[in-house]
């Protein structure tokens, strides 16, 4: 065993030339020098590929900024993997690239460096006409990319997060290999989406919204359970993957108006429980899981009527409305409806 962080620096070119701090994170996690640990610093999927004998660690210092498909090379990392091996990379978020650009130009020609940068290597790459016109190939130059999707692309990809540290402008991350890579479908960008929720008799229906989250956001919805547990009013506390304008759009309700569609289409009604995910669902006690999905779910939950605080809260206030919705529907639903838009309009209750 080597006694100092010099010792290693010397016994592995690679390792040369990086900062302490990151390989003190590298150190506390595996041994660079074990037998069936690869280090490498690339922007090629083809040099992992290389890679014949399965391996059980995988360390690569690029910032995965550079790489062009970001779910194929972690598909090709998972595969050249063991079970339970721990994955190290490391990229640069939104947040620290324009830390970068404002370090590292005047403050009056930052601004149009970065709205430029925004534009070109977040906006029009994400964009379908973009990507016709061969604009999509400015991606692979040093894209902007969020923590967020990072993440949940990992999670996408058959890894899971075991801990991150930000060192020099860059987020450092560690994800082990917790089940073989799975077919991820590219993501599609744009203002609106679909997501899969519970609705009657737990038939899974699409529910559209305006985008607030960052992009496989969905993915990460257990790493943000066991991270940081629920706040008060039954939402994640945290979510660092809602984006700023996000936070705008849910705060007055403006990210739901597309789910009135959903209401014409007659997935969902205007009153009741909410749609929710596979993992919120599973949060639920077994009696409620079983009388929820008797019934349509709602584009307003009674959650604004009662204003219950916790998730212990929540589940009582949504029994308390499936009882008397049994006993009468439309008296039920045009009570809740009264009292949620009075909390709404005049006690200032918003989503988050």
């Amino acid at each position: 065993m080597f006694k100092s962080i010099f010792e290693y620096r010397e016994k592995n070119r690679t390792l040369k030339h990086i900062d302490e701090p990151v390989l003190k994170l590298i150190l506390g996690h595996v041994n660079p020098f074990h037998n069936n640990t690869r280090i490498l610093n690339t922007s090629t999927v083809f040099n992992i590929e290389t890679i014949t004998d399965p391996i059980d660690n995988f360390i690569n210092l690029r910032k995965i900024n550079y790489i062009k498909e970001l779910n194929d090379y972690f598909q090709v990392v998972n595969e050249k993997m063991f079970n339970k091996g721990l994955f190290i990379g490391c990229v640069e978020n939104y947040t620290q690239r324009r830390n970068r650009i404002f370090d590292k130009y005047f403050i009056l020609l930052a601004y149009p460096i970065y709205f430029l940068d925004f534009l070109f290597n977040r906006v029009l790459p994400k964009l379908a006409f973009t990507q016709k016109i061969n604009i999509y190939k400015l991606r692979t130059k040093n894209r902007a990319i969020s923590r967020a999707e990072v993440f949940g692309r990992l999670y996408a990809c058959g890894f899971e997060m075991k801990d991150y540290r930000e060192i020099n402008n860059l987020v450092y991350y560690i994800a082990q290999k917790v089940s073989e890579p799975g077919e991820v479908k590219e993501y599609q960008y744009g203002l609106l989406y679909k997501m899969e929720r519970i609705g009657l008799n737990g038939k899974l229906i699409n529910v559209y919204k305006i985008r607030t989250m960052n992009p496989y956001s969905e993915y990460l919805q257990s790493y943000i359970y066991d991270q940081h547990s629920l706040k008060e009013g039954g939402k994640f506390k945290d979510d660092f993957r809602i984006t700023s304008w996000g936070k705008f759009l849910r705060k007055y309700w403006l990210d739901e108006l597309p789910m009135l569609f959903n209401v014409l289409k007659g997935d969902i009604k205007l009153v009741g429980v909410r749609p929710l995910s596979k993992q919120y669902f599973d949060l639920y006690d077994e009696d409620l899981k079983n009388k929820r999905i008797r019934y349509k779910p709602g584009l307003v939950p009674p959650y604004y009527a009662d204003l219950p605080k916790s998730l212990e809260e929540i589940m009582e206030s949504e029994r308390r409305y499936l009882d008397v919705y049994k006993k009468n529907k439309y008296k039920t639903d045009i009570k809740y409806l009264y009292f949620a838009l009075k909390n709404i309009l005049f006690n200032k209750a918003r989503s988050s």
